[in-house]
C-alpha cells in the first residue's frame, strides 16, 4: 500500500509531465492554479488523469476547493 508521499509525488510528477513543466517547479503546497497557470476545465483534465492513474474516482464535491498538491494527494489517498 502506497503512503500519501508516495501519493503526492506521483501526483506531482503526473502534472509536470502532463502540462510540461520541470518537476522541480512544483511543491506540495503549491496552488496548483497558480503554479501550472491552469484554468478550471485544465484541472479537470488533471483530475481525470489522476483518476485513471490511481484507480479512484473522485466526485466533485469532494475537488471543490481544493487548490495545492498535498490536499489532492490526501482526497486521492483516502480512495485508495
Amino acid at each position: 500500500m502506497r503512503t500519501v508521499e508516495q501519493t503526492l509525488e506521483e501526483i506531482l510528477n503526473l502534472a509536470a509531465e502532463h502540462f510540461r513543466v520541470p518537476r522541480t517547479q512544483l511543491s506540495p503546497d503549491d496552488d496548483f492554479f497558480k503554479t501550472l497557470r491552469i484554468d478550471s476545465l485544465q484541472a479537470l483534465e488533471l483530475l481525470t488523469r489522476l483518476e485513471q492513474h490511481f484507480g479512484v474516482e473522485l466526485p466533485d464535491y469532494e475537488f471543490q476547493g481544493v487548490t495545492d498538491f498535498r490536499t489532492l494527494a490526501d482526497r486521492i489517498q483516502a480512495r485508495l
